[in-house]
């Protein structure tokens, strides 16, 4: 490759994301995040009684056949998962130098994520 094309918009570029999707990822997930806590907010100040039946109503919350009370949860669970795997992958990335162990704890962290949506996915929708 030539030095001339390095230069300008076509140039070589090696590494992760280079941020813009990641940060637009990381923004929307915590809008998606920040909408369901304040759902779940408003829900606890005027449901007169917050026991199992009510929170169970909550999530069970249906439109004709579609669960979208479990759909609405499932996505703010996974909205969480992305938005701690960005966070967490740009820790790995900025502070272990050692690439074996930076690939290591990437992926016991991805493992440990998809493991925490598919535990709050069968926990959701057994109820």
């Amino acid at each position: 490759m030539s030095h001339h094309e390095l230069i300008g918009r076509k140039r070589l570029v090696v590494g992760a994301h280079y941020g813009t999707r990641d940060f637009i990822a990381q923004r929307a997930t915590a809008v998606i995040m920040a909408a369901y806590t304040l759902a779940l907010v408003l829900y606890a100040v005027f449901v007169p009684s917050l026991d199992f039946e009510s929170w169970r109503a909550f999530f069970a919350f249906t439109v004709g056949t579609l669960p979208v009370g479990q759909l609405l949860a499932f996505l703010a669970f996974v909205s969480l998962a992305w938005h701690a795997w960005i966070g967490v992958r740009d820790i790995w990335m900025d502070y272990v130098r050692a690439a074996g162990l930076r690939l290591f704890l990437q992926v016991l962290t991805l493992l440990w994520l998809v493991a925490a949506v598919v535990f709050f996915a069968q926990i959701l929708w057994s109820l």
